[in-house]
């Protein structure tokens, strides 16, 4: 049985960004994941059989706090990660949102989806 199980809005304080001030600044963030996999016997009410959501978490959270230029390799890196943890995966869509970026104007998020 093909399922999907999403992680909306998980919201992190990180360090990522092309220029130096970024990087000592830092910014929030705003993660959302997306994984299809085959759930196998639905009647077999076991957590071994899917994808933990509180892993997803703990994944993007990790990958969050390690400081990066780009938020393009830090989607990347949440989302290869869990298809590494989750061989089941078929796929895996990780977007990252920084609110309020450092530009000249007013800007709500700038954002990046990644898709493996």
């Amino acid at each position: 049985m093909n399922t999907t199980i999403s992680l909306r809005g998980a919201e992190f304080f990180a360090y990522h960004g092309f220029y130096p001030e970024e990087q000592i600044v830092g910014n929030r963030f705003v993660v959302d994941i997306e994984v299809d996999y085959n759930f196998g016997n639905k009647e077999e009410d076991n957590i071994d059989n899917t994808v933990d959501y509180g892993q997803l978490y703990e994944i993007a959270g990790e990958q969050m706090k390690q400081t990066r230029k780009l938020i393009e390799t830090v989607a990347s890196a949440i989302a290869n990660e869990i298809k590494t943890r989750f061989p089941l995966t078929d796929r895996v869509t990780v977007s990252i949102r920084k609110l309020n970026p450092a530009l000249s104007g007013k800007v709500d998020y700038s954002m990046v989806v990644v898709n493996v």
